[in-house]
């Protein structure tokens, strides 16, 4: 049955720290466009590879790969807050299908998704629960992190199950390209930084504002040019995204975690929802790509891309 996979950036800094106003609407009409054909095609069943931030997962466990069968989007950075429409049979299914493919996931009946997963459906869908979705956790932030091939192999196995159903299927990848902002690190974090990570969930109303209080502020320091942080790299976002619009998804197998982390950036590994997005795509066969959108955004401390594709058997009406 028919796919369609939309590929975007998100970021936490909108409506806190923005870039000129005609770069916000030059990507709030990008979105627009993806809404429309997201519309027009009418998914009956979205597929969402998202990260997390340390919102919904934390070192007391932490999967390389989860699918959630129940799902509550927990509201950070004035995202959407509140339960996802998660067909439970359907994502049962789904991780028995990529568990017999030989690509280990675990499954959460309590998963909490952040503004990585929660901003995707908004743009594309308008809410969390217009459409029936599947969430999909990828690791992208807490070393150690399974391979980009693992990723593809995720997406592969997925996208072999959703090509037995009879629905339209609409497969989102929601993540940076080169960015990295202050994410903390467990090694060599103090103890109550560490604790946080570890154990970190429900903090109080004062701790998440603090938290987005120096979000905010390390995207002034990095827009001023007074950062530590990784640089944005424009080269190797355009590669990555050409890499994808060519076909060449096997590519990605060879990218090491340590060379995305020197080029791109520590959240960087963020690249990986959308290798499981063309993953899954590939699994119907080869594809025709469109890159719709990049920028170099430092306001949002972000190279900014999004990406939309359909097998090259399938008609384009939905495309366009």
């Amino acid at each position: 049955m028919p796919i369609l996979l939309e590929c975007l950036s998100h970021t936490p800094l909108q409506g806190y720290f923005d870039p000129a106003p005609e770069i916000v609407a030059e990507v709030e009409r990008v979105q627009r466009k993806a809404r429309a054909r997201v519309e027009a095609f009418d998914p009956e069943l979205v597929v969402a590879f998202a990260p997390d931030h340390y919102n919904g997962f934390f070192y007391d466990v932490m999967p390389q790969f989860c699918i959630g069968i129940a799902a509550t989007a927990i509201g950070d950075f004035n995202s959407l807050a509140g339960p996802l429409d998660v067909p439970q049979d359907i994502a049962l299914a789904m991780a028995e299908n990529v568990l017999a493919n030989e690509v280990d996931v675990s499954v959460s009946y309590r998963m909490q998704v952040d503004h990585g997963c929660a901003q995707a459906l908004e743009v594309l869908t308008g809410g969390l629960d217009r459409y029936p979705v599947v969430p999909v956790f990828i690791n992208s932030v807490a070393s150690p992190m399974a391979s980009c091939r693992r990723s593809r192999l995720l997406g592969d196995g997925i996208g072999r199950f959703l090509s037995r159903t009879d629905q339209r299927v609409l497969v989102i990848g929601s993540g940076g390209i080169s960015h990295e902002p202050p994410v903390p690190e467990i090694a060599g974090a103090s103890a109550e930084v560490a604790e946080r990570l570890i154990a970190g969930r429900h903090p109080s109303a004062e701790s998440r504002a603090a938290r987005q209080a120096r979000t905010v502020a390390a995207a002034k320091s990095f827009t001023a040019g007074d950062s530590h942080l990784h640089p944005l790299n424009p080269d190797w976002d355009r590669a990555f995204l050409e890499l994808l619009a060519a076909g060449e998804i096997t590519a990605v197998d060879g990218m090491t975690n340590g060379a995305i982390s020197r080029d791109g950036g520590k959240s960087a590994h963020e690249i990986r929802t959308w290798i499981a997005a063309f993953g899954a795509l590939s699994a119907y066969g080869p594809y025709r790509a469109s890159i719709d959108y990049y920028r170099p955004i430092p306001e949002w401390i972000a190279g900014f891309g999004a990406m939309h594709a359909q097998p090259e058997t399938q008609g384009d009406s939905h495309a366009q």
